[in-house]
């Protein structure tokens, strides 16, 4: 058993599939299944049921995905603050967000954080999903990570930053576009509504509206939901800071739609205490344009 085998078993199980992971870390499918098998063989038993979608962890494989998720985050987080030593570097802030919220509120701390601390490395991951920004921390991949938050989380610490709000994206031709806002209820009538398939989304108006009132069709982020609404291609259900730029895309006009319940967006830590300051830095910076002027 290598610590590449306990990395690889950790990716497969995130994934889901041999494939995805395959693909994830540019080698073979067969070379993700010796991983595997290695580990298999040497504890005996069964680590992942095999499913015509995928696989999933067997009870003996999520105990071994639990253990290796803390035990291989912390050496791999060790092995970077020695290298950064080494190098002579002043350490590392280790991020993990969704794409867009990277692209539209963290230039900005990046290059301010870069600017009062020259030696420290950034490192960004970018999630899909608030869950797989979560299963970095867990794993000692990062140290803070930008998420919706829904309620307490074991052995998390939340610091919320705002409220987000629903809306409807559309094209600023659209006859839906001089609505001041909009029903939930008025969403299972209004055609070629798109939900980016890679958020949050989905699942908060499952629980709201149920699956039946939702659009079928998806695309694949934020960004790309906005961008065709904005070129009128359809429209999209998004969660969105209350001030979002209007000149990021100036065709395109945000129809609240006020009875949705609205998530809240903050950051996540193991412990905020064990912080360096520069992380703490770079997290309220982010808050600070998220939240906008004053």
């Amino acid at each position: 058993m290598t610590l590449d085998d306990l990395r690889v078993f950790i990716e497969v199980c995130e994934r889901g599939s041999f494939t995805a992971v395959a693909r994830a870390l540019s080698c073979s499918q067969s070379a993700v299944s010796q991983h595997v098998r290695r580990l298999e063989r040497e504890f005996g038993l069964s680590l992942l049921e095999r499913r015509p979608r995928g696989v999933s962890p067997t009870a003996a494989g999520r105990l071994l995905r639990d253990a290796a998720l803390t035990g291989v985050g912390r050496i791999d987080a060790a092995a970077q603050q020695l290298r950064a030593l080494a190098a002579g570097g002043a350490g590392e802030v280790r991020i993990s967000s969704g794409a867009a919220t990277v692209r539209h509120f963290m230039p900005e701390a990046i290059v301010t954080l870069r600017r009062r601390y020259p030696g420290v490395q950034i490192a960004l991951r970018t999630q899909p999903t608030s869950r797989a920004c979560l299963t970095d921390l867990a794993a000692n991949r990062a140290d803070i990570a930008l998420i919706s938050i829904s309620g307490p989380i074991p052995d998390v610490e939340l610091r919320p930053l705002i409220e987000l709000r629903w809306a409807l994206a559309v094209n600023q031709h659209d006859p839906l576009a001089s609505r001041a806002s909009l029903s939930a209820a008025e969403l299972a009538d209004i055609p070629d509504i798109v939900l980016p398939t890679s958020s949050s989304s989905r699942g908060r108006l499952t629980a709201v509206l149920g699956e039946s009132a939702l659009p079928t069709q998806a695309v694949s982020d934020w960004d790309t939901a906005l961008l065709l609404a904005e070129l009128g291609v359809n429209r999209a259900v998004v969660a969105t800071v209350p001030h979002f730029a209007s000149s990021i895309h100036p065709g395109l006009r945000l129809v609240p739609i006020p009875d949705l319940p609205a998530p809240t967006a903050g950051w996540a830590a193991r412990s905020w205490a064990d912080l360096d300051p520069p992380v703490i830095e770079f997290a309220e910076l982010v808050g600070q344009r998220m939240r906008g002027p004053g």
